[in-house]
């Protein structure tokens, strides 16, 4: 006879390495039965109108949990209107979820793409009545939570801990950090590039100034910013405003990290960029002044970045650097099922 189903409150430990301590939630603190129910609901497909898709579906581990297609296909067939962001290191996150920022919490955030009706067009009820007929789920609502009385507050939940284990910190430049990789002469004159400040005055001494933005140990920094890509007279995305109806908002769209970028093709909040080297070349002669694009990138469209064609090489290929093999490749991050 089996033994029988009980509550597990074995605590999950989650490795960071050398990354600030995390703010897990007081009241939701890692347990291994809460994260792998996390796991086995982002890859389940009855949470979606048709049982067709996942959250894996757009958020594929080999694509840097991202999509590789421009807008992202729904349960129906409707294409979403931006490009889907990366699910990595979220744990660090402060300032809202989604490119506008519209969610507060990753459980919050988590539930969203189910009652959307362009992507899993799923009411939150009907999830919950069709895991409630599968004794399986039944059973590890138990373990995680002490019965197996399934909601839909349990599952956001259970999904905010599994992304809050989706960590990245193995790339090459983390172990170049750790002393225990070498950077090439190519990698490491664009790592000098990202990180040296845009001088007008001085060309020999200009770097690209990547690092205004994109900082930290996460090359991001949980703010939401309008990088120069169209007018005012050409937004049609009016991104941060959607949600605060302030009009410093207009245009301005979540920093995205950096970790990984090789895999998250296509770039920016409506993926109209197909390749780094684009996006390389929107930021050195491609800005576009508008009232609210940032001020640093604004100082640059007068004369561009002036980078060499061998300096953008360097700067992809640092950017390359940040790709981490073991993230995209860890058994413990795939589909359960």
């Amino acid at each position: 006879m089996a033994d029988p189903v009980g509550y597990d409150s074995t605590p999950y430990t989650l490795e960071y390495g050398v990354f600030p301590d995390p703010n897990i939630p007081e009241d939701n603190q890692l347990t291994q039965a809460k994260v792998f129910l996390g796991r086995m609901l982002f890859y389940e497909n009855r949470l979606s109108a048709l049982d067709n898709q996942s959250c894996a579906s757009c958020h594929r581990q080999s694509e840097a949990f991202s999509d590789t297609a421009q807008f992202s296909e729904g349960s129906f067939g409707d294409l979403g209107g931006r490009q889907t962001m990366e699910v990595v290191n979220l744990v660090w996150n402060t300032n809202g979820f989604f490119w506008d920022g519209r969610s507060p919490t990753m459980r919050h955030q988590s539930l969203q793409p189910i009652q959307n009706p362009v992507e899993m067009a799923e009411s939150l009820d009907n999830v919950v009545a069709k895991l409630s007929l599968d004794q399986s789920y039944k059973d590890q609502f138990i373990r995680a939570f002490g019965d197996d009385q399934i909601t839909s507050d349990r599952m956001g939940l259970a999904m905010e801990q599994f992304m809050t284990t989706l960590v990245s910190n193995d790339s090459k430049y983390d172990r170049f950090l750790a002393g225990t990789a070498t950077l090439t002469d190519s990698e490491e004159n664009g790592r000098a590039l990202f990180f040296a400040e845009y001088n007008p005055f001085f060309s020999e001494f200009s770097g690209a100034d990547c690092a205004h933005c994109h900082s930290g140990f996460n090359f991001e920094n949980d703010q939401y910013m309008n990088n120069g890509l169209d007018t005012d007279a050409e937004f049609t995305d009016m991104g941060r405003y959607d949600h605060t109806e302030n009009d410093a908002d207009r245009a301005k769209f979540k920093v995205p990290t950096l970790r990984n970028i090789e895999y998250s093709a296509p770039y920016m909040h409506a993926g109209r960029f197909t390749t780094l080297e684009q996006v390389v070349d929107h930021y050195n002669e491609g800005i576009q002044l508008s009232s609210t694009v940032d001020p640093a990138i604004a100082n640059t469209q007068a004369t561009g970045l002036m980078l060499s064609e061998q300096d953008k090489i360097d700067l992809v290929n640092f950017l390359k650097t940040l790709t981490d093999q073991t993230f995209l490749t860890n058994p413990a991050f795939s589909d359960p099922f």
